[in-house]
């Protein structure tokens, strides 16, 4: 019965790996490398398995051997002999003590310890600094120099909450796509500083060879130098929270001239955001942004209908801060009211300040305190939020 149950299994088995469906996603080895580490990483990797498949194999070889060879029904009597360790036990254990540690730290210890070294020297000939902050659930982007210098912005996913909740089939980059990538230019040494507004993130695009934590507190940094243009997408991979699964990286690697292109016309499109402040908009302007705005951004934690995920995450449907006042009879910010906690944060929540421009603040508020069945009917201007800065 065993032996049939053995067979059946077996069987299954090898159907499944003969099926096409089986070899849809299956890749023996690293993704392409297109960076100096991820390549070192690949080099190293592929070194370390052939020297443990080499032991493996020999270690399996003598036991084998031993098996067959010295069993019982083919005549063979073991040996007898007891008594203190005699010459030939201290060398058989003392060779093999001496071949692993030649292996562990001339064949495997020098390229290892090359590939740390290289993954450490962050500021040698360094071409440009990034800085990325992680937050729950999104990047954000801040270039420190070069032509690029002062541009800041945030990278949502930009998978349809339709796909997520499976009410419309899952497009190709399925929780792999995001409305602004970072853009960096091929052949230059980028200097990337980490660091983390909540909990601990991974800034991790695998074809890089780069994986840093992204710690609260702490500033940390790594490089990458892009040998080849195109797209490149990786993924958060620290458990960070509920939305840990949607908070993708993608980067895009182009020649130093579109590079520069792209800096300007990005220059060209914050600066026409900020004077897009200054004007007043009307309500319906307001809640049709502020749902785009809200559905990015806030829907992870609050929900799509805005009934939240309680006790964690509260409900903003009905809620009494959301349906309350904003500002005092002097015109000033109440604290912990509805625009005070998404200005400055409140406990797990991010302020986002730092994160959302005044328009975008403005618009998110006006929808929330509009939409879920709350009916405040009145509307916050960028103007206003412009002058808490």
């Amino acid at each position: 019965m065993a032996l049939k149950r053995f067979k059946a299994m077996g069987a299954a088995i090898a159907l499944a790996f003969w099926s096409k469906v089986a070899y849809a996603e299956f890749v023996w080895n690293f993704p392409k490398p297109v960076t100096p580490l991820a390549e070192d990483t690949l080099h190293v990797h592929n070194k370390f398995m052939l020297i443990c498949m080499v032991i493996f194999l020999v270690v399996l070889g003598i036991m084998i051997y031993s098996i067959i060879h010295h069993r019982k029904d083919k005549g063979y009597k073991p040996a007898n002999f007891t008594g203190p360790s005699t010459k030939a036990q201290v060398f058989w254990t003392l060779v093999p003590f001496a071949l692993l540690l030649y292996i562990d730290f001339i064949l495997m210890g020098i390229p290892a310890y090359h590939s740390v070294i290289t993954m450490e020297d962050t500021k040698n000939n360094a071409d440009m600094v990034i800085k990325v902050t992680g937050m729950q659930w999104r990047w954000q982007y801040e270039y420190m120099d070069g032509d690029a210098k002062g541009i800041k912005f945030v990278s949502n996913l930009k998978t349809p909450q339709e796909q997520i909740y499976n009410q419309a089939e899952k497009g190709p980059d399925y929780l792999l796509e995001v409305d602004n990538p970072v853009v960096l230019p091929v052949g230059k040494k980028v200097r990337i500083l980490l660091t983390s507004n909540d909990v601990i993130h991974t800034w991790w695009v695998p074809q890089f060879g780069v994986a840093r934590d992204a710690i609260p507190g702490f500033l940390r940094e790594t490089w990458a130098r892009i040998d080849e243009p195109g797209t490149y997408k990786g993924q958060c991979k620290e458990l960070c929270g509920k939305g840990h699964g949607f908070m993708p990286v993608v980067v895009n690697a182009v020649s130093e001239d579109e590079f520069k292109k792209w800096a300007e016309s990005k220059k060209a499109e914050l600066a026409a955001a900020s004077a897009v402040a200054e004007k007043e908009w009307s309500k319906e302007d307001l809640m049709a942004l502020g749902k785009e705005v809200y559905e990015k951004n806030c829907s992870v934690c609050h929900q799509v209908d805005g009934k939240g995920v309680p006790p964690a995450f509260p409900p903003l449907a009905g809620s009494k801060i959301v349906n309350g006042p904003n500002f005092d009879a002097e015109g000033k910010l109440i604290k912990d009211s509805h625009l005070d906690r998404v200005f400055n944060g409140f406990r797990v929540m991010p302020a986002w300040k730092g994160v959302l421009n005044d328009v975008e603040i403005a618009a998110v508020v006006t929808y929330e305190r509009n939409a879920f069945g709350n009916a405040m009917g009145d509307l916050l201007q960028p103007a206003q939020v412009k002058a808490l800065r």
